[in-house]
């Protein structure tokens, strides 16, 4: 087949999440077919990818890339390096920062950041942080790439839901652009008109008011120690 075809290279596709029987499936297909490579998928699971050296040193083939998703542009290629800061709990920052700089509108970062810094920072640019933060992949995905993030991740000191995010896009949704630029206007039958609109309640608006009075603070905080000032994170 492969004299009649004649491909460019042959890759076997390997689930991280098989661990050893990945390892075996591997070595097995190697009897039959002398590929070129592998792609090791679902490495946006809770696995660290250490499979990838298990494969790699038994079969003496290198992992050509690796899949964090479903989409097309969820396929990168595989940094060794990058891997083994994963394996070692410390995350992966580089993948991170390198997916941020594609979406980054240095435009629009620089008039965020003047915002910030004036104190006029308001409810559409959260929305727009928290939907730029949506772009780089599920919350998960991205809190994976962070150093620390493993020890984090099983305590009670972190908690995150991809739900309570689309709650808060909803609520802030639910607002006028007037309401959306000046949180302060909203008051009584505002907040039960967002609620009601949201399919939320008035805790969770006034919840949500809080907790964008709390970013707004820190951020600006940061922004007068040239601290981080660009592509916050919001946190629902």
């Amino acid at each position: 087949m492969r004299r009649k075809i004649k491909p460019h290279q042959i890759l076997l596709v390997v689930d991280a999440m098989t661990g050893q029987d990945a390892v075996n499936i591997a070595q097995k297909f190697k009897e039959y077919v002398d590929y070129d490579g592998i792609v090791l998928t679902k490495l946006d699971s809770d696995t660290r990818g250490g499979a990838a050296l298990s494969i790699r040193a038994i079969t003496e083939k290198p992992v050509k890339f690796v899949s964090v998703g479903e989409k097309l542009d969820d396929l990168e290629p595989f940094y060794p390096d990058r891997i083994a800061s994963r394996i070692l709990g410390m995350g992966d920052v580089l993948s991170l920062i390198e997916k941020a700089q594609q979406l980054t509108d240095e435009k629009k970062a620089k008039e965020i950041e003047r915002k910030i810094i004036s104190r006029e920072f308001d409810l559409e640019d959260f929305l727009d942080q928290i939907n730029q933060v949506g772009k780089l992949g599920f919350l998960n995905q991205v809190m994976e790439m962070l150093p620390g993030w493993q020890k984090l991740k099983g305590s009670n000191m972190v908690s995150l839901d991809e739900s309570r995010i689309k709650v808060t896009k909803a609520i802030i949704q639910s607002m006028t652009r007037e309401e959306r630029r000046k949180p302060s206007l909203i008051e009584g039958s505002r907040k039960k008109r967002i609620a009601r609109g949201s399919g939320t309640s008035i805790v969770e608006v006034n919840r949500l008011l809080k907790q964008f009075e709390q970013v707004r603070s820190m951020m600006h905080h940061f922004s007068r120690k040239k601290g981080i000032k660009r592509f916050p994170f919001p946190m629902p």
